[in-house]
């Protein structure tokens, strides 16, 4: 009998409303081009705000890090995020990642993703070295793209008015699951925790 406990790959999220996909998911169809082979689109159905990312975690070990999560959230009442901007990194002359930017009460974003980096320091998993940017990758820019492609897509980005307000309200942060296969990820929820509401 084998006794190798099952590695799960997982990572902290905020997960969006179906209503912010569908505006992206509008978006994507709007820069969208047959003749852009060179970029590789992200699947709006399955995107989310990563938190933190954990990589391969023993299956036994989700209760303890729901727990800290859990301790990560105490003082944090939830909070309403808008998704703005279009941008990239890193900039839009020679992109190589494409965005959307994150707008509304970032203080408290930051401050719950400080805590929950902080907690899970303790159990062993490595800070962050890069400042938090809070975005939603839309796509990336293909290794072998030129800088005049790569320009080409910025130009058509700049010139894309993205004037919705798409609002999130954050009530939950999610311990997420992701399975990676041929056909692209599949995302499943392991773990919920709420944002304590404040007692009146």
């Amino acid at each position: 009998m084998s006794h190798s406990p099952e590695q799960i790959r997982s990572f902290i999220a905020i997960e969006l409303p179906e209503e912010i996909k569908r505006g992206l998911a509008r978006l994507r169809s709007e820069l969208e081009r047959e003749e852009h082979t060179f970029v590789k689109w992200v699947d709006v159905g399955g995107i989310h705000l990563t938190l933190k990312f954990l990589g391969n975690i023993p299956f036994k070990q989700v209760a303890q890090i729901t727990k800290a999560m859990e301790e990560t959230t105490q003082g944090i009442s939830p909070f309403r995020l808008e998704i703005s901007n279009l941008g990239a990194f890193p900039n839009l002359r020679q992109p190589r990642v494409f965005w959307v930017g994150i707008g509304g009460e970032i203080n408290k974003l930051s401050s719950l993703q400080r805590n929950i980096d902080s907690a899970l320091a303790s159990l062993g998993f490595a800070r962050e070295e890069r400042p938090f940017t809070p975005h939603l990758t839309l796509a990336r820019m293909r290794q072998g793209a030129s800088p005049g492609e790569r320009k080409s897509f910025g130009e058509l980005v700049m010139s894309t008015s993205f004037e919705s307000k798409y609002v999130a309200a954050v009530d939950v942060i999610s311990l997420m699951r992701s399975q990676l296969t041929p056909t692209g990820a599949i995302y499943s929820c392991l773990a919920e925790v709420k944002l304590p509401t404040e007692e009146c």
